[in-house]
């Protein structure tokens, strides 16, 4: 395990997070902001300033996305932009969109499609842009 660690370039992680996560800040704030209140019941409610667990706790996630992602990639020599392309398909709907809807089936989530359409889709996205810089950044 201590191989897999040394052998990742932190660089090519941190590079990779940063617009994964700033993806995030955009998608639910300026690309989907109505369809996402929708989605949550909040439609007519006001926008609420962002409490720090709410910026800090995606930052979190998505990092750990991220270096998980790296981790994988160089275990599975992932090292061809086809190659990044097929493993963010398979962990983009295999993990992140399937684990995403099935959260968001639940009581507190009235519109559970449409907040798993809108949530997975950004995850998707931001885990083929990540694994893209990933496989750049070798």
């Amino acid at each position: 395990m201590i191989n897999l660690f040394s052998d990742l370039n932190w660089l090519g992680v941190l590079l990779a997070f940063v617009p994964y996560f700033l993806l995030g800040a955009l998608w639910f704030t300026v690309f989907f902001p109505k369809p996402y209140a929708l989605s949550l019941g909040r439609e007519n409610e006001p926008a609420q300033p962002s409490a720090p667990i709410f910026i800090v706790g995606p930052a979190l996630c998505t990092l750990v996305i991220t270096l998980t992602s790296a981790l994988l990639m160089n275990a599975l020599a992932v090292g061809s932009y086809g190659g990044a392309l097929l493993f963010a398909l398979v962990v983009g709907l295999g993990y992140l969109v399937a684990n995403t809807v099935n959260i968001a089936i639940n009581p507190n989530i009235p519109r559970p499609l449409l907040y798993g359409a809108i949530s997975g889709a950004y995850h998707l996205v931001g885990i083929t842009v990540a694994s893209l810089i990933l496989v750049t950044m070798g």
